[in-house]
């Protein structure tokens, strides 16, 4: 009887992670929007935690930072809202799922979560996120509402994941999107590569400068 029921246990344990880790990684659906003029900017993930050696090399950084200067400043110079989205692992199951697959560094209420100080004073509007898709909370959704914002710009980390699965969101709410290539860090090149040339076929525009 024991063993049977620390099995069930064991068993409803692992299903429970599984389905967590499963939303960690999905983009989500959402009320699909009508005209809009607006324009943002949009800037995922840039965390002191992520922004090192140990995550990007000087090389990829340096690029990435030189691109967000140069968004942002443009951003500036036409009246466009510039948003940062951090991350927070917040809830039990995606906390347990980030250390499993070691993502702890933003974990709420640890160090790091901040962003990195090249854009630590850049955003118009900050919305924490708790998964990969910035639009699950509701928040974004709420505010690009106000600001009567359609299309958006994102650049960011990481290209296969974060910014990835928000762009994916963006278009299924029915977003313009625009995927500003080099101001995207990634770990893993050839598969951002992939995921820009899926969401290029749905729509999206994807650039270099």
């Amino acid at each position: 009887m024991f063993w049977s029921v620390s099995l069930i246990l064991l068993l409803a344990i692992a299903i429970w992670l599984w389905v967590s880790a499963r939303y960690m990684v999905r983009a989500s659906d959402g009320v699909v929007i009508g005209t809009r003029p607006g324009e943002a900017l949009l800037l995922v993930d840039l965390q002191a935690a992520c922004w090192d050696d140990v995550h990007y090399d000087a090389h990829m950084r340096s690029q990435v930072e030189k691109a967000v200067a140069r968004e942002v400043t443009q951003a500036q110079r036409d009246n466009i809202p510039v948003i940062a989205l951090r991350h927070e692992w917040s809830g039990l199951g995606t906390r347990l799922v980030a250390h499993l697959q070691n993502q702890a560094g933003l974990v709420k209420g640890k160090p790091g979560t901040e962003l990195a100080a090249p854009f630590a004073d850049l955003a118009d509007h900050m919305i924490v996120k708790r998964v990969e898709d910035g639009f699950e909370t509701g928040e974004l959704d709420a505010l690009l509402q106000v600001l009567d914002v359609g299309h958006l710009r994102i650049m960011g980390r990481d290209g296969a994941h974060a910014v990835a699965r928000t762009a994916q969101a963006a278009l299924n709410r029915g977003y313009d999107v625009t995927l500003v290539a080099d101001g995207v860090a990634t770990a893993q090149p050839l598969r951002f590569q992939d995921v820009a040339d899926a969401l290029r076929s749905q729509g999206a525009v994807v650039r270099r400068g």
